[in-house]
């Protein structure tokens, strides 16, 4: 651009836009750490304070890319829970590109950040609606909390399901106990049959996959010395997850043995769809919450 001041020209250079980073780490004032990638809104890494041991699952295999999902850390499930729908399996949103919405630090050191993803011409030839979703996700302290917010910014209502795919590291996935199930129907995925879980804590010896339905919004995951907390607000059932030793092996991008140091305990909405109408919104948050046992 060239202003012009009499007789002299003078040339204005503009600088050039900062580029938008592929991801972001938050880091709360005490120490408190977690990693987010823009694709997929996906959080790979959560490292709580004061002890700073990495709590969630990342494959060494897992592919990053367009198009491609991540294996590990808390994938986005939504506007489908597995392939109980028309769309492509768990949906699109975990592996859209989404947007930073902010990043802030409260006055308590709190780290928050929020990631967007709108609808497109690419989700409406998948899926019909016109939303906005946004995913926050705090960290501090011992806790990690994530918040996805669905909006629904069309004229017509929409239905949708979906979870918080969370990836937990664990020390022996044989050794394990999740506790505050007992009592809780459940169903096998792409399994409406409803089966009562009478156990005073789940186990998890080989392939379980299970969508807990009318969960309670309070459970516990006991891993040797460490206890952590999962408690959900907005999500009315839970989903736990592993794919046992000969189903990990025909998946191309988890480690060998890797199964065996994880287990998914997913906030999650799956037997009952959400339906919201123009102009209205869901919201639903799980807070993981780590300590001594």
């Amino acid at each position: 651009m060239t202003e012009h001041r009499g007789h002299e020209a003078v040339v204005s250079r503009r600088r050039a836009p900062e580029p938008v980073p592929d991801r972001i780490t938050l880091r709360a004032d005490d120490g408190a750490t977690a990693e987010i990638h823009r694709h997929g809104a996906h959080v790979t890494s959560w490292r709580p304070a004061p002890d700073g041991e990495e709590r969630l699952f990342l494959s060494s295999t897992s592919a990053f890319g367009a198009g491609v999902a991540i294996r590990g850390g808390i994938p986005i499930i939504f506007p489908q829970f597995a392939a109980e729908g028309p769309l492509p399996r768990h949906g699109f949103a975990r592996t859209a590109s989404w947007s930073i919405g902010g990043v802030a630090r409260s006055s308590n050191g709190m780290a928050e950040a929020d990631f967007v993803l709108r609808d497109s011409a690419e989700t409406r030839a998948l899926w019909d609606a016109r939303f906005t979703a946004v995913l926050k996700v705090c960290v501090l302290a011992d806790q990690l909390a994530i918040t996805l917010d669905v909006e629904n910014v069309g004229e017509s209502p929409f239905s949708f399901t979906a979870a918080l795919h969370t990836y937990l590291r664990v020390q022996d996935i044989g050794s394990i106990e999740i506790v505050g199930l007992r009592g809780t129907q459940y169903r096998v995925t792409g399994d409406r049959t409803l089966r009562r879980d009478d156990d005073d804590v789940l186990r998890v010896q080989d392939y379980l996959d299970r969508v807990y339905v009318g969960a309670p919004q309070l459970l516990e995951l006991h891993d040797g010395a460490r206890v952590l907390t999962l408690e959900s607000e907005g999500f009315p059932d839970a989903v736990v997850w592993n794919p046992g030793a000969e189903r990990a092996a025909a998946l191309a991008d988890l480690e060998q043995g890797g199964e065996k140091r994880f287990v998914c305990i997913e906030a999650a909405v799956v037997q009952t769809p959400v339906t919201i109408g123009p102009r209205r919104k869901w919201i639903g948050t799980q807070t993981l919450t780590a300590r001594a046992r």
